[in-house]
């Protein structure tokens, strides 16, 4: 697939996984991207998945037509990128590995080699001219790994990304790319919003005119909306406005309160309203919608003296990504001694710039007058009409 006159893409769709990186789920599969710049040195850009090697290689061998590559080019070390290196390296000896210390070092641990006389170590706005493509690489340092760097192209104006901009999913499939893009973001790179607004920032000064991940399509037009997306998503910021209610429930009273909630969210206007059961959906998919809304309500049990099981899980991917600047109502329930919403806040109180409601609704065993006025309360505060 020619992406302009000199770059290709050699990279490969997997649809035998179910789970990437062992925990999130891929109906749609995943690409691993990979890339070749023809000129008078011929550079290819990452390698693929240790499974995939037998096809990504017969696509690097189609698209050289003939001729052998000078350079490899290493952005990203995690293995669904960089298992091949040492296969490329063995069958095309005469090239040179291009990578940052922080890189070589990585590939000492993988492949007990670091290549110390055929490699070119790079740092920040290091350049590599291949002929009339004049290459500079840009760090980008926990973005998510602590070795990764982005390359530059300054003649087609081409960025190759590496796991910025990617998403879940195969290139085969026609999907929204938002969805799959933040489910991707917010559960791998999330925790990192420093790192990839520095990184966004020096993008700024570029002439971009094509995206090129290592995961998912390949980004041409309207570029803006999608660096937009990446400038909210990294900065913690609001995306849509609405509420969303996560919960778990034991036996249906907690339920029964949420979905009595919803109604008066939505009687009130609230534009939209996500409700999702802890225990029965995608977990990646709830911490999703809990950092694209403005405002969460926490809904769970009393159990153990502690909180049930779904709902610590949840609250915990929030913090580990850095969870911030929201509004968060809460209901418990508890038959003797609820007490899930001291122990909720007590989970959260690392979270910068977060408010609570005043409003707490306190169930005791099943919803009744009392708790029913504290859900219109509930309502009122976290959707003012």
């Amino acid at each position: 697939m020619s992406i302009t006159k000199d770059i290709c893409y050699i990279g490969v769709n997997d649809h035998d996984i179910d789970l990437f990186e062992g925990q999130y789920t891929v109906p749609n599969g995943m690409a691993y991207n990979s890339y070749l710049i023809r000129d008078e040195k011929t550079a290819v850009l990452d390698t693929v998945d240790v499974n995939f090697k037998d096809r990504w290689m017969q696509n690097l061998s189609e698209a050289l037509d003939g001729k052998s590559p000078d350079y490899l080019i290493v952005q990203h070390m995690e293995p669904d990128h960089s298992a091949n290196i040492s296969v490329f390296m063995e069958a095309y000896p005469g090239a040179t590995v291009v990578a940052t210390a922080v890189a070589f070092r990585m590939m000492q641990q993988f492949f007990g080699e670091e290549y110390a006389d055929r490699r070119i170590i790079v740092a920040e706005n290091s350049t590599l001219s291949l002929g009339k493509h004049n290459l500079t690489f840009v760090t980008a340092p926990m973005v998510h790994w602590p070795e990764v760097m982005v390359t530059y192209d300054n003649t087609d104006k081409v960025l190759f990304s590496a796991d910025a901009f990617g998403k879940f999913g195969a290139l085969d499939v026609e999907e929204d790319w938002a969805c799959e893009a933040r489910r991707y973001y917010i559960g791998i790179v999330g925790k990192y919003g420093v790192q990839v607004q520095a990184l966004l920032k020096k993008a700024a000064a570029l002439d971009i005119q094509t995206i090129c991940p290592l995961h998912g399509p390949i980004l041409t037009e309207n570029l803006e909306y999608y660096i937009n997306l990446y400038q909210i998503w990294s900065s913690y910021d609001v995306e849509s406005e609405g509420v969303m209610i996560a919960y778990t429930s034991v036996y249906g009273n907690t339920a029964k309160a949420v979905e009595l909630l919803a109604e008066k969210l939505e009687e009130r206007g609230c534009p939209k309203i996500v409700v999702c059961d802890l225990a029965r959906e995608d977990m990646a998919e709830a911490v999703e919608d809990a950092f694209r809304y403005g405002r969460l309500v926490l809904a769970t049990t009393t159990y153990n003296m502690e909180i049930f099981p779904y709902m610590k899980q949840f609250i915990e991917h929030l913090t580990e990504r850095n969870y911030q600047k929201r509004t968060i109502g809460m209901i418990e329930n508890g038959s003797w001694a609820p007490s899930a919403a001291k122990v909720m806040k007590k989970l959260l109180e690392n979270c910068r710039d977060i408010t609570y409601t005043d409003t707490t609704v306190t169930i005791k065993s099943a919803l009744n007058e009392e708790s029913l006025a504290q859900l219109d309360a509930l309502a009122a505060e976290i959707w003012p009409s």
